[in-house]
C-alpha cells in the first residue's frame, strides 16, 4: 500500500460535493484571463501585493489594493453584488487569502485567483505596468 492510497479516497459523491464547492471560492488565472481577454470581466480583479511589486509589472486590468486599505467607503462605487478576484504573489503568499477574508467581512463577493502572479507568469501571460484604478 502507497502513501498515496494509504488513506482511502472520499465517496465520489463526496468528491463531487468537495471539488465542485472548491469552485466557489477561488478561479485560476486560465478562466481570468480567458475572461479578460474576451470582454467578459464580470468582477473586479484586485492586485492585493505592494504598490512597488505592481507597479514592476500586474496582470492587465487589475487594481492595486492592500488589504488594509479594503473598507467599505473605497468599495461604494461598486454595487453590493460585483465579485472581487483577489490574488498575490503566489502559492507561497496568502496575501489574496486576507483580502479575501476582509471583503468577505464587508459582506462582498469575492475569489481568489489560485497560483497569483507565478501562476500567470507560469502560464505564459504577459503583465503590464499600466495603472488600473478604482471605479
Amino acid at each position: 500500500m502507497s502513501v498515496v492510497t494509504e488513506i482511502s479516497a472520499a465517496s465520489s459523491a463526496e468528491a463531487l460535493h468537495h471539488f465542485s464547492n472548491s469552485l466557489r471560492f477561488e478561479t485560476d488565472c486560465w478562466d481570468t484571463h480567458h475572461a479578460m481577454s474576451e470582454g467578459q470581466a464580470d468582477f473586479v480583479l484586485l492586485d492585493v501585493r505592494s504598490p512597488e511589486q505592481y507597479a514592476k509589472g500586474h496582470v492587465p486590468g487589475a487594481i492595486n489594493l492592500l488589504r488594509g486599505k479594503i473598507i467599505a467607503s473605497r468599495l461604494a462605487s461598486y454595487p453590493a453584488d460585483t465579485l472581487f478576484v483577489t490574488y498575490c504573489a503566489g502559492p507561497h503568499c496568502n496575501g489574496a487569502t486576507r483580502a479575501a477574508i476582509k471583503l468577505a467581512q464587508l459582506g462582498r463577493p469575492v475569489k481568489i485567483m489560485i497560483g497569483g502572479i507565478t501562476g500567470w507568469l507560469n502560464e505564459g501571460f504577459s503583465l503590464t505596468t499600466e495603472i488600473a484604478e478604482l471605479a
